[in-house]
């Protein structure tokens, strides 16, 4: 080794000593600190999970209390009916009233009904009963479907059913007038005793009071409607749940019986959802017959509703409580129904109700056996389990639900609360948001003491990796400051020498690439130029609906002639730079110039639906061209254009030579019709002139020989 050499490493080894500062090892020992973070976010992570796992289970027991509380509700109010229509119906007044009702019942069965009547009961049914039930209910009744089989109870509905003209208005007047004016033993019975049915409603907020015989008749009604006089036995209300609980109850003979229907439509209500109550009446040693107590669905929509105060109990903005019968109906009125109706139908469709259900829910305002719930929360209630479960609800929005088997002998009902999961889980959500700001503010605080100690290690680390990227990104000009005197000071030498010499030797090859790019663009579209440089051997593409412009200039050779070969080159490529512009206007594409021609298409390279017009408009802008060049040299030369569509094929023709052409029928066909005439003009084939005759004018020139057939050839006017 050379003394030189030794001399030159002592001085290095030297140099390397006397460095100020921290060495590299000692600066990544700093940077250590950062294991701060980890146990920060530890610590931070626990907390989270715990806390969040913890609201998560409040919202839901929340639910589940309120689902518990509704459901006690809803049975304890049931069973308090139960046991009203038990008493009531063991009641003394009760007893007497059903003993005389009957009586004077049976004397009405013998009085026989005058025409009269009988035509004033038809006309009521026809005219006033059945249309309001069929507007109603959606369906089709018959005229005399309704009315009673026997004389008591058609002479019965003569006297008070058929004063009732107002369905909204006159039940109440009804439920006050008790006296046929016939002097029958049955009106007097009626007159005496009959306000204790009146009582019972007003009291106890039914909906009506049947008083029924022992023959399945109903021989008074509180408010007298269209069942009054009719047998739930052969009548035509035999095949309702109210008639299978008055058989039921009657079978028993038994006062202490109560027998609860579900809901069903009741078609004397104008086919309103109803439920009822029937006991029989009597005492321990006999039976007369059996009091039936009409429930509304609004008694049973106010414990699911809690009297619409669902936020004030718990509920929030979008919760509710409903119940669901084995039918997976409904058998309360939905929360989002009563609050907002016009968006009601589009959700329920949204949900998988079907849209003619959904429209009938909002167009009587109730969900009572409409709405389908087909829900799992359903499914695991109806089958005896009680639970919680998290996805769509029968709206399709995503719930919290709590589901429970609703404990009321006779019903097959399910109780469901629920809560959109957005609004539930929203104190878990502004707990994470807390957690995470807090989170954040440690992690900041330690990240900044963390930058301040690890700053002079990751500055020349930093300098050095945005150099590169820009180097990357093709920035050869870049430089790195050299003030350290460590390893990174050596780095940043080093670096910049090699950008340097990247710099010189991109300079060259991108000049050398511009040139080869430029020359091969001239002379080739982007795609076959794209191509080529991959290498492909055989460069060619067939393309269908391509229109095709063949332009030729005539008596340019003549006007050449006083030309020197500058100045013919010179007005040449005015006019091919006029012809390029016309092409970038028109949407046309260049294919290849020659001396006198000019060959373009459109619908090549960009496939366009408008490339007949646009080649047509592009060969009158040529036109329009060669005036301009006239009228600034004081030249006539002229141009003859052709134009056809249709199939071609686009190329390189010889590699080696690098010749880019257009071939084909429309190729072909646009060459011949340009002379046609021999005259100058824009010269289009029979399939341009079909598909454009209704935007240009044009003028019949001839006939050529294509396609296998003689083609009508169009000049453009």
């Amino acid at each position: 080794m050379s003394e030189q050499g030794t001399v030159g490493e002592k001085t290095e080894r030297r140099l390397r000593r006397l460095r100020p500062g921290l060495s590299i090892q000692s600066k990544l020992l700093i940077m250590l600190l950062a294991v701060s973070l980890v146990s920060s976010v530890i610590v931070g992570a626990v907390g989270f999970i715990n806390g969040r796992q913890s609201l998560h289970d409040a919202a839901v027991d929340q639910l589940i209390t309120i689902r518990s509380m509704r459901a006690a509700e809803v049975t304890d109010a049931i069973e308090a009916v139960k046991k009203d229509a038990s008493l009531q119906s063991r009641n003394l007044s009760a007893q007497t009233l059903s003993t005389t009702v009957n009586a004077g019942y049976e004397e009405l069965e013998q009085r026989e009904v005058t025409p009269d009547e009988r035509t004033q009961l038809e006309s009521y049914y026809s005219d006033t009963f059945i249309p309001t039930l069929e507007q109603r209910a959606g369906e089709q009744y018959g005229d005399s479907a309704f009315i009673p089989e026997s004389n008591a109870g058609q002479f019965l509905q003569t006297r008070f059913t058929t004063q009732n003209l107002d369905f909204d208005a006159d039940y109440d007047t009804l439920l006050d007038d008790n006296d046929a004016d016939d002097g029958s033993a049955y009106s007097a019975a009626t007159e005496r005793y009959g306000d204790y049915l009146s009582r019972l409603v007003n009291q106890a907020d039914y909906e009506d009071a049947l008083l029924l015989n022992l023959d399945g008749d109903i021989v008074f009604s509180a408010y007298k409607g269209v069942e009054l006089g009719s047998n739930l036995n052969t009548g035509p209300y035999r095949d309702t749940m109210l008639a299978q609980a008055y058989a039921d109850a009657i079978a028993t003979n038994s006062v202490s019986t109560v027998v609860l229907t579900d809901f069903e439509r009741w078609i004397p209500s104008l086919n309103v959802p109803t439920m009822w109550v029937v006991s029989p009446i009597g005492n321990d040693s006999r039976i007369t017959g059996a009091l039936a107590l009409q429930v509304s669905m609004e008694t049973i929509n106010d414990l699911t509703t809690g009297s619409g105060e669902w936020k004030e109990q718990g509920l929030g903005d979008s919760g509710e409580v409903y119940l669901v019968g084995l039918d997976d109906l409904m058998r309360s009125d939905s929360r989002r129904l009563i609050e907002d109706p016009d968006s009601y139908e589009q959700l329920a469709i949204n949900g998988g109700t079907p849209p003619s259900v959904a429209k009938r829910i909002v167009e009587v305002q109730g969900t009572i056996l409409l709405q389908p719930i087909n829900t799992q929360a359903v499914a695991n209630a109806q089958a005896g389990r009680t639970g919680t479960t998290t996805g769509p609800g029968y709206l399709g929005i995503d719930s919290v639900t709590a589901y429970a088997p609703l404990e009321v002998e006779g019903l097959d009902w399910v109780i469901i609360a629920r809560i959109d999961s957005s609004e539930a889980f929203a104190p878990v959500t502004d707990f994470t948001r807390t957690v995470l700001l807090s989170l954040l503010g440690i992690l900041l605080g330690v990240s900044l003491l963390s930058l301040l100690l690890a700053q002079v290690f990751t500055r020349p680390i930093h300098r050095l990796v945005g150099a590169v990227h820009r180097v990357a990104e093709g920035d050869l000009d870049v430089q790195v400051p050299q003030g350290a005197r460590d390893e990174f000071g050596d780095l940043g030498s080093a670096f910049n020498d090699m950008a340097s010499s990247l710099r010189i030797k991109q300079d060259l090859i991108d000049e050398q690439q511009a040139e080869n790019e430029k020359l091969l663009l001239t002379l080739m579209p982007e795609s076959v130029a794209a191509k080529y440089k991959q290498g492909d051997e055989a460069i060619s593409e067939a393309h269908e609906n391509v229109s095709v412009v063949f332009a030729e200039l005539v008596g340019f050779d003549d006007y050449a002639r006083g030309l020197s070969a500058e100045q013919e080159i010179g007005h040449l490529n005015t006019l091919m730079r006029g012809f390029d512009e016309a092409a970038e206007k028109a949407g046309v594409e260049k294919v290849r110039t020659l001396r006198g021609g000019y060959l373009a298409s459109s619908g090549l390279i960009v496939p366009r639906v408008d490339n007949v017009r646009r080649s047509v408009e592009f060969a009158k802008n040529l036109l329009g061209v060669i005036e301009r060049f006239n009228a600034q040299n004081g030249s006539s030369i002229g141009l003859r254009a052709g134009v056809d569509t249709g199939t071609v094929t686009s190329g390189l023709v010889a590699r080696t030579s690098l010749a880019y052409d257009l071939w084909g029928d429309a190729v072909n066909l646009a060459y011949r019709v340009r002379s046609v005439t021999g005259e100058p003009g824009v010269y289009v084939s029979q399939t341009v002139y079909d598909r454009t005759r209704e935007i240009f004018s044009f003028t019949e020139a001839g006939t050529v020989e294509a396609r296998g057939t003689t083609e009508t050839v169009w000049k453009v006017a």
